[in-house]
C-alpha cells in the first residue's frame, strides 16, 4: 500500500474531547480511508492509515463492547 499524504488533512477530535491535547485525531482522506494520529505529535508523530472497511470494524467493535477503552 502506498503511502498517504496527509498534506491538507483536515484533522478533527471528538466533541467529547476536555481540550488538553491529550487526544486520538481523525482525519478523512480523499480515498475513503482513514488516519488517525496523536493530537500532541502534530506534524512531527507518525499517523496511522486505516482502508475504510478496517475503519468500520474498529468503530463496530468499539461500539459492540468488544475492545477495552
Amino acid at each position: 500500500m502506498k503511502s498517504a499524504d496527509l498534506t491538507g488533512a483536515i484533522w478533527f477530535k471528538s466533541s467529547r474531547s476536555n481540550g488538553d491535547r491529550n487526544c486520538v485525531e481523525v482525519a478523512i482522506l480523499d480515498d475513503g480511508r482513514v488516519a488517525t494520529r496523536d493530537s500532541k505529535e502534530r506534524g512531527q508523530g507518525a499517523a496511522l492509515v486505516f482502508a475504510t472497511h478496517q475503519w468500520q470494524a474498529f468503530q463496530d467493535n468499539l461500539l459492540a463492547g468488544e475492545l477495552n477503552h
